[in-house]
């Protein structure tokens, strides 16, 4: 009996340390994050914790979202460490949709530091509004 509590104490302590691991890398600042992986089209954990977040959600293949990728490739190097600027391709990645209520690409969603929604905008959007929201919320 001894030895089934012992087994069952150390399955809960490893239980307890992986869930914290794992809870230590969702919530660690991901500002250090490349700009190169935020605009990669690929799902993440967004927005960043402590980050305005500019999430610009569309596809590859999409015109107007084809349009929009050398601003936000720019935005994402002047912005690297003071704001995130991401992008998702929903084509590749179809459950993004329902995660950011996608009904029309592009879309580009900010959020303030604290992960709040504060803006959404669908259509194609220039660079001087995104750097004037990102303003508006704070970015210098």
């Amino acid at each position: 009996m001894l030895k089934k509590i012992l087994v069952l104490t150390c399955c809960l302590i490893l239980a307890g340390a992986t869930l914290a691991a794992c809870s230590d890398e969702a919530t660690a600042p991901t500002a250090a994050v490349p700009a190169s992986e935020l605009i990669s089209g690929e799902p993440q954990l967004l927005p960043i914790e402590g980050m305005v977040t500019m999430v610009d959600v569309g596809a590859h293949a999409c015109v107007p979202c084809k349009m929009m990728t050398p601003i936000i490739e720019e935005l994402s190097k002047e912005y690297e460490g003071k704001a995130a600027i991401a992008f998702i391709d929903v084509w590749r990645h179809r459950e993004e949709i329902a995660k950011y209520g996608i009904s029309s690409i592009p879309t580009q969603i900010f959020y303030d530091a604290h992960g709040n929604e504060q803006y959404r905008h669908v259509g194609f959007l220039d660079k001087e509004s995104i750097v004037a929201k990102l303003t508006e919320l704070g970015v210098r």
